[in-house]
């Protein structure tokens, strides 16, 4: 009965778009993806931003699991996927029926690659999220290990336990625990970024040069109504500019 339902929703036709950023932390997608909402918003584009590992319902129960030092792979995994889930009949699915632009930071990609690299059987992780619709276009920020730690890095005091990786015993040393972390989710993105036909951003370029490339390929994803409204508040705002 529930493969049914899905299917059933499935072949509704979705008149919003989801657009979904991937990487490793310090790859820049956040702030591009940020950067792309306020653009849509200041061109009256109907947007909802979501975040993974962000459900009020769920989040709580995450923090004490992770204060507590005892999520297996298996539990660390399902709580994501409570938490995905949550977000998903909540916000996402009825936000893409109502017309909206929905921008995901981080999707079931993230689970794919972590809970893999945490142990977790590839076919039970992808089960677990089979009633997830596929995004419009996935933006997988490609960065070298190196430059993303340093970002990380220099940004924090210190690295939390299950964001080393430390509950994997790569390393004793928090710091090299995770860039091994790191360096294996990077190779399960690569996979996926072939496998699920990711678009490739470099994350090295300038913001302002990533920020137009998103641009580009987003315009051409929106329904006609909305890019001619965009174009529209474009030509308007250079022409403002040229009088003032």
């Amino acid at each position: 009965m529930a493969n049914r339902k899905n299917n059933i929703e499935k072949s509704i036709p979705i008149p919003g778009r989801l657009i979904v950023v991937e990487g490793i932390d310090g790859s820049g997608k956040s702030t591009q993806l940020r950067l792309l909402e306020k653009w849509l918003i200041s061109r009256n584009v109907p947007v909802f931003f979501t975040e993974w590992n962000s459900s009020e319902t769920v989040k709580q129960i995450t923090k004490k699991g992770k204060k507590s030092g005892r999520l297996t792979p298996i539990t660390f995994s399902l709580l994501h996927a409570t938490d995905f889930a949550d977000r998903y009949e909540r916000n996402i699915l009825p936000l893409l029926h109502a017309g909206y632009v929905v921008l995901a930071d981080r999707y079931v990609y993230t689970a794919y690659a972590r809970d893999i690299v945490r142990g977790c059987n590839p076919n039970w992780v992808k089960k677990i999220y089979e009633f997830a619709m596929k995004p419009e276009i996935v933006f997988y920020f490609r960065v070298p290990i190196d430059v993303a730690v340093d970002r990380i890095l220099s940004g924090r005091p210190r690295l939390k336990y299950y964001e080393a990786g430390m509950d994997l015993n790569l390393s004793n040393d928090p710091y090299e625990s995770y860039r091994i972390f790191q360096s294996r989710i990077i190779e399960q993105y690569e996979s996926l970024s072939l496998s699920e036909n990711f678009t490739v951003v470099d994350g090295t370029m300038e913001i302002e040069e990533s920020q137009k490339f998103l641009r580009s390929k987003v315009m051409n994803l929106l329904p006609v109504n909305i890019t001619n409204n965009i174009r529209r508040s474009t030509r308007l705002e250079y022409q403002i500019n040229k009088i003032t």
